[in-house]
């Protein structure tokens, strides 16, 4: 079964550990405060500026334009909604205005319900992120009144109206897969890394992205500064129903989503990377659209190209913010049970590392 992570190479070891380290910090959505100090601290003990705002902690190197970066950090999970009650927390009412039901999370979560019966789940405090005490799910449905999905948790019944709730994880391996809850604290794990490494440049932590909001931290930080990029680069992980498809690429690209074409320099220098380097990549809008040519000749409903944070920032900008998506192929979305090839990791991490840290600094 699992290899060990001391069989890695040197130089992957500290990022296994420091994902592992990750993902044990909670980060539910609407509820991410804890993290987003979590990940403060760690930058600012290696040197690396932050500033925390609401929604959003921005990071600054000493060369803050070279690379800008930006990794969604809420991760899904439970709210306590009223007296043992237990809702999924992205799609509570109080933040249904961002959605607009064309993103692959609205039209996948109905689907995975059954996926979390018998998920250890931990409470706790949003500001200081304080342990609250530990329950099962023992069922989940979809509740057509409320719109959302409905938990049954038991050990729980003690919380407040307001309570996070996270799905214990923590990082599995299995031979050249590793699993875990990682959408989207993979990505933050890569950021950090990145700093540790050398990168000098600016990130991006946003928060409620899974409820459609985290698009708005990072646009109006754009605005208040009077700053504009047609460079930023969005990581993030990518859903497949299978491994087979998740592994036709190492990497995934985008030239759209369904609110805005990305027109970046930075989207084709990595095509040509990968080109270069011999770097299987697909374009994620492009196997939609192949998916949906099928799906129209058998009279099953179309796939949205999906919407994200990326894109929601080229509409809401009128394109004056640009960029481009590097995802992580993976399976078992939205669960615990996650799925990523260590190769494909290894790969974004060698790309990144390429574009933004200087070897002779």
């Amino acid at each position: 079964m699992g290899a060990s992570f001391t069989n890695e190479p040197k130089n992957f070891i500290p990022f296994l550990d420091l994902l592992k380290q990750l993902i044990r910090v909670p980060s539910v959505t609407g509820a991410e405060h804890s993290f987003l100090l979590y990940l403060k601290r760690e930058l600012e003990e290696i040197g690396i500026e932050t500033q925390y705002y609401d929604g959003l902690l921005v990071a600054q190197g000493k060369n803050p334009t070279k690379g800008m970066l930006s990794a969604h950090i809420d991760r899904h999970g439970v709210i306590c909604t009223g007296p043992n009650e237990f809702q999924f927390a992205a799609f509570l009412a109080k933040n249904r205005s961002d959605l607009r039901g064309n993103s692959l999370s609205e039209q996948t979560y109905q689907l995975i319900a059954k996926r979390y019966i018998n998920q250890q789940v931990q409470a706790y405090e949003p500001w200081s992120g304080s342990y609250l005490g530990i329950g099962k799910i023992n069922d989940a449905y979809m509740c057509e009144e409320v719109n959302n999905l409905i938990f049954k948790i038991e050990g729980l019944s003690h919380l407040q109206p307001g309570t996070p709730i996270a799905f214990s994880d923590k990082l599995k391996r299995d031979d050249d897969l590793i699993s875990a809850q990682l959408d989207n604290v993979i990505s933050a794990a890569i950021i950090i890394y990145l700093y540790q490494n050398g990168f000098q440049g600016t990130a991006f932590f946003t928060a409620q992205e899974e409820a459609g909001k985290s698009w708005r931290y990072v646009y109006e930080w754009f605005r208040k500064n009077n700053v504009t990029t047609n460079e930023l680069l969005v990581l993030d992980t990518s859903p497949y129903d299978t491994r087979m498809e998740a592994d036709v690429q190492q990497v995934v690209l985008r030239n759209r989503d369904a609110n805005a074409k990305f027109k970046s320099p930075i989207l084709k220098q990595l095509k040509n990377f990968c080109h270069k380097n011999g770097i299987n990549f697909s374009c994620k809008d492009s196997f939609i659209q192949e998916k949906n040519k099928i799906r129209k000749e058998k009279g099953l409903p179309l796939l949205t190209l999906g919407s994200t944070e990326l894109g929601r920032i080229v509409m809401e900008s009128k394109g004056t913010i640009q960029g481009t998506t590097l995802q992580i192929p993976t399976t078992g979305y939205h669960t615990v049970e996650e799925t990523a090839s260590i190769k494909s990791v290894k790969t974004i991490l060698h790309i990144l590392s390429s574009l933004y840290i200087d070897k002779n600094a």
